[in-house]
């Protein structure tokens, strides 16, 4: 039985929780049917179901990751998409396989950091967060956090704390010179005094590492 009927616009609600609620049936049940069927209507005719399906699959995502990582190159294929809600839910999908499958994630992160270059804001947000956590992995730190220092030079200032105290959980006695050195080297570009405190309390932090 198809689950499209299930999904917000199918029922004519303008909110998300029809959406958010059948992510918790697909998580409950483990329905691989379910996840397959809504990756395919990404290509639905019908904007609000292609948008409903991105929705739900992250949500998805969310909770248990390794119900959508088997679909990684079709969020990889909507990186390119020139919808923006198509674009920035895939980006926040792929930050949950991350978790899940790592080192494909990590083959792919050309198209994902090109993606985020050229996206929305909130596509950026979430390259960073993949970012982050390939950096927490050995494996993977070596060449994922110089892209994250990357990401951090060149971001809006208005992102710049959240990024800073998103990346806190990850700095080492190894890594905290550069990253302090890369947010100390932006805080004249803060104009908000809040936003300027938020990142001198992550610099104080990572200093007592």
């Amino acid at each position: 039985m198809s689950i499209i009927p299930k999904l917000a616009t199918s029922l004519n609600r303008r909110d998300e929780v029809p959406n958010q609620e059948l992510a918790k049936e697909i998580v409950r049940s483990e329905d691989t049917a379910a996840v397959s069927e809504l990756v395919e209507n990404l290509k639905n005719k019908n904007k609000g179901i292609r948008y409903d399906c991105i929705k739900t699959l992250y949500e998805v995502g969310y909770q248990k990751p390794n119900l959508i990582a088997d679909h990684l190159p079709a969020f990889l294929a909507l990186l390119e998409n020139k919808d923006n809600r198509l674009q920035w839910g895939a980006m926040t999908a792929l930050g949950c396989i991350a978790r899940e499958k790592p080192a494909d994630v990590f083959d792919s992160l050309g198209r994902i950091v090109e993606a985020a270059e050229k996206g929305s804001v909130i596509t950026r947000d979430h390259c960073v967060n993949i970012l982050i956590s390939l950096s927490a992995l050995d494996t993977y730190a070596d060449k994922t956090f110089p892209l994250l220092l990357e990401q951090l030079m060149g971001s809006p200032t208005n992102q710049l704390p959240m990024y800073a105290e998103n990346a806190l959980p990850i700095i080492t006695a190894g890594n905290k010179d550069r990253f302090i050195e890369v947010l100390a080297g932006r805080l004249d570009e803060i104009e908000k005094e809040s936003k300027r405190k938020r990142v001198e309390k992550v610099i104080a932090k990572s200093g007592k590492i």
